[in-house]
């Protein structure tokens, strides 16, 4: 019972963390409310692999960072994946894939990007990560959703295999594609130590794939790292993102976000579901069953026009 107990514990911190951190960022959706302008309302749910050796902060759930920034003109939502390769080497994933998505953060609050720009706000925070005198060492994958209010255009950029996916009318009308270079191994931002320099995979931010697209009232975004995309069927991600089809309730949303998060994670520790990873590993003769254990970040919105 002990151990039972103990593990609720730490799930309902991990859950906090992210109702916490909601709380913060879509009080201004609230308040947006009355000036009945195209603009998202959004939460944010997660665990980290390690659930007992992690420390939870704002904006993480182990090496995966997500953030939520709005301006006047613009709401935008980011999720990065730290490699957690890195972590042979004696670097924090973690810390990359958190400092390039606070980076982007400040980028856009401070007003330095261009709303139909997501690219060139991912390739403008990496170069500050590059041009620091003590880089942040490591890899990440990335995605950056960018909502523009005038129009109700959104325009996204993704990089490796964390993405986005848009449901609409219980079907799914936009969705990221994946970027691996082979299995298991997505296009992936990186500042390699020097002597690492030349074995290290190091893609551009201009390999992002970008998109743009009209959005709807009552449309539903999900932005998440592979811990989710790799886990959770897509019959069920689309069954729980259609039951919140023009929601307008943060603590319904919430719920919905938690449920996806604690779908994730348990299958993600399933030794014989069939998962989305383990039918991609089949598909390249790797005899593979189960889930895979990993981060998982959820950040679920929904369009308010």
């Amino acid at each position: 019972m002990q151990s039972i107990t103990w593990t609720g514990r730490i799930l309902s911190r991990a859950l906090w963390n992210g109702i916490s951190n909601y709380s913060n960022c879509s009080e201004t959706n609230l308040g947006l409310c009355k000036k009945r302008e195209p603009h998202i309302l959004s939460v944010v749910s997660g665990f980290p692999k390690e659930l007992p050796k992690s420390k939870f902060k704002k904006g993480q759930f182990g090496d995966d960072a997500w953030f939520t920034a709005k301006v006047k003109s613009a709401d935008v939502l980011g999720v990065a994946d730290g490699v957690g390769g890195w972590r042979q080497y004696g670097i924090d994933p973690g810390e990359f894939s958190s400092n390039l998505m606070k980076t982007c953060e400040r980028l856009v609050t401070c007003g330095r990007f261009i709303g139909s720009q997501p690219a060139s706000l991912l390739a403008r925070s990496y170069n500050e990560l590059l041009e620091n005198k003590q880089p942040v060492l490591g890899s990440s994958t990335a995605c950056v959703l960018v909502l523009n209010r005038d129009t109700s255009t959104v325009y996204t950029a993704n990089i490796g295999d964390s993405g986005f996916v848009i449901v609409r009318r219980g079907q799914v009308v936009h969705r990221s594609e994946e970027q691996q270079h082979y299995f298991n191994t997505p296009y992936q931002l990186s500042l390699p130590p020097p002597d690492h320099s030349r074995s290290v995979l190091s893609d551009r931010p201009e390999s992002a794939n970008t998109t743009n697209f009209q959005v709807e009232d009552g449309d539903v975004i999900l932005l998440a790292t592979d811990g989710v995309f790799d886990n959770v069927p897509d019959q069920m991600l689309v069954s729980e993102l259609a039951s919140v089809q023009g929601v307008r309730d943060p603590a319904k949303l919430q719920l919905v976000a938690n449920s996806i998060a604690f779908m994730a994670r348990k299958i993600a520790f399933d030794e014989r579901f069939i998962s989305p990873f383990s039918q991609s590993a089949k598909s390249y003769g790797i005899n593979v069953t189960g889930g895979k254990p990993d981060d998982i970040t959820v950040l679920l919105a929904t369009v308010m026009i």
